[in-house]
């Protein structure tokens, strides 16, 4: 009885310490599990952290290349805007100009009989006028109305050149002008010198200075000066050729004496 008493408390003491040893393992192995889970947390955070540096990074960068397509579309969008004024200027531009183009048919249709009454214009004021120059002067409107029946010379210069004709016949009226010719007194040709004062008088005298006349537009002929003016036409005449000094004369006025 007695040995299997003890053996039996033998075996129950280790049983126990078995038992004992059996609970710690069972109680450690949690608080392992804790730590590696603690460990394991850490570590997912900073990948976490990671990713979201990363991410950060990228949105930074994202927004600033926004940031440049907004200003870069802006700045486009002002040129754009500029540009399409330019070229709506321009359009408008051509509009102007093939409106003009259009209406150049009409323009000459205007044009070319306003020409034709300038030169017949122009040559009734020459008949009209005093004869002085007269064969140049007419024969520069023959020449006007030959070239407006010329094809070869273009509208711009025909209608320049009738301008030049009356420039010319205006400047006569600011002028005097003296020159040797041939004039019909009583069925003779007498050689004499002309001049004319602008478009107040015109005068011969003869070459010996003994005779002279003034034309007379009312009877288109030409009547006898007085003896008294032969000098002072004399000095006209060589004042109007530039021989002589400026000085004062005095001769009839067709105008003066048809006024009284």
């Amino acid at each position: 009885m007695s040995k299997v008493s003890n053996r039996t408390k033998i075996a129950t003491a280790l049983v126990g310490a078995m038992a004992l040893a059996s609970s710690n393992l069972v109680a450690a192995d949690p608080l392992a599990d804790a730590q590696k889970a603690d460990t394991q947390i850490h570590a997912d955070a900073a990948k976490s952290q990671k990713k979201i540096d990363k991410y950060f990074d990228q949105a930074q960068d994202m927004l600033f290349e926004y940031g440049s397509v907004a200003d870069e579309r802006e700045s486009l969008k002002s040129y754009n805007d500029y540009v399409a004024k330019l070229v709506a200027d321009q359009q408008a531009t051509i509009n102007d100009i093939q409106s003009d183009i259009d209406g150049v048919d009409a323009l000459r249709q205007g044009v070319v009989p306003l020409m034709f009454k300038m030169v017949d214009a122009l040559e009734n004021f020459i008949k009209l006028d005093l004869p002085f120059n007269l064969e140049a002067r007419l024969n520069r409107v023959a020449n006007l109305r030959a070239t407006l029946d010329s094809s070869n010379v273009t509208l711009a210069e025909k209608y320049r050149l009738i301008l030049d004709a009356y420039s010319i016949e205006r400047g006569y009226g600011a002028s005097s002008i003296a020159r040797e010719g041939q004039l019909n007194i009583g069925g003779k040709e007498l050689l004499v010198d002309f001049v004319s004062f602008g478009r107040v008088g015109y005068y011969a005298q003869s070459l010996d200075q003994k005779q002279a006349w003034m034309y007379n537009k009312e009877t288109k002929s030409w009547d006898v000066l007085s003896d008294g003016y032969l000098r002072n036409l004399s000095k006209a005449i060589k004042q109007a050729r530039g021989q002589g000094a400026p000085d004062m004369f005095a001769l009839p006025i067709p105008a003066a004496e048809a006024a009284q």
